[in-house]
């Protein structure tokens, strides 16, 4: 064997090693993190970005359940944070965006079925107007079974960075006002409408009275972090959410979620090529 072949297999050695390192870091840094999944719709009939089959997603809450997972509400872990107070072993926060018909037809059976809390992200002036969102008694009754929490997702779901601060603020405080009128409760979080944000809009959620706001960045939520921008791990992008990539997606969003910043560059940029190299589940 050659001295350069040797110095190579030192070099990948090390680059190894590195590697593995990194992921240990990364990994044992996110202890104190919350994974917190965003779904959209649960259904067998729409074939798009936004949806993830019932099978599957049954077969995602059975694995949470399975495996211990303590499934809490933003509030939960927001009161825990500023209290410093212990997280249970594994939490996890599952949350749907926009309120679909069918969280209540398929999602919510199953969330029974495993005794898994959830919050759905409301846009308020779509309750009991569009068929294809819920209606007030639906949510309701799932509010009534302790399962369900409910938050705004804004009045119509604008893309809040690009409208005019008069808009922004009737989106931001109208939803807050109405879901806490209709539900007779305090409405503490918010999403991010297309998960648009800025600085200035992040001061308004803030003076309207939320504790804290979710984008749709994949990543963890930190204690660290700012408590308006709040990552989760999106279960969305195809129809096709085997339960490999979900544990994929929750148990390695440290390592995935920074591969998928520089994926989302590198096509932003247009460098479709190299961001064919990039794994991202």
């Amino acid at each position: 064997m050659t001295i350069w072949i040797k110095r190579l297999l030192l070099l990948l050695a090390t680059v190894v090693l590195a590697v593995l390192a990194a992921c240990f870091y990364l990994l044992h840094s996110a202890d104190q993190s919350v994974p917190v999944l965003n779904y959209h719709q649960i259904n067998d009939r729409d074939e798009n970005a936004l949806t993830v089959h019932t099978d599957q997603f049954e077969a995602q809450m059975k694995y949470l359940a399975e495996e211990g997972y303590h499934v809490i509400t933003p509030e939960e872990m927001i009161n825990a944070w500023e209290n410093n107070e212990k997280l249970p072993e594994k939490p996890v926060i599952i949350t749907f965006d926009d309120g679909y018909a069918d969280n209540y037809r398929n999602a919510f059976p199953i969330l029974q079925k495993y005794n898994l809390k959830a919050t759905i992200f409301l846009i308020s002036d779509y309750v009991s107007t569009y068929p294809n969102y819920l209606t007030w008694t639906q949510i309701s009754e799932m509010q009534d079974s302790g399962l369900i929490d409910f938050e705004s997702h804004t009045l119509s779901h604008e893309q809040l960075d690009s409208t005019s601060p008069e808009d922004t603020w009737n989106q931001l405080d109208g939803s807050k006002k109405a879901l806490e009128w209709h539900l007779q409760k305090e409405i503490n979080f918010l999403a991010y409408p297309c998960g648009s944000y800025d600085e200035e809009l992040q001061q308004l959620v803030k003076k309207a009275g939320y504790k804290g706001a979710f984008t749709v960045n994949y990543g963890l939520a930190d204690k660290g972090e700012n408590h308006y921008i709040l990552d989760r791990v999106p279960i969305f992008g195809c129809t096709n959410h085997t339960l490999m990539r979900f544990k994929l997606r929750l148990q390695y969003t440290p390592i995935f979620a920074p591969l998928a910043k520089l994926n989302r560059k590198l096509l932003a940029g247009g460098h479709n090529f190299l961001a064919r190299f990039i794994p991202t589940p």
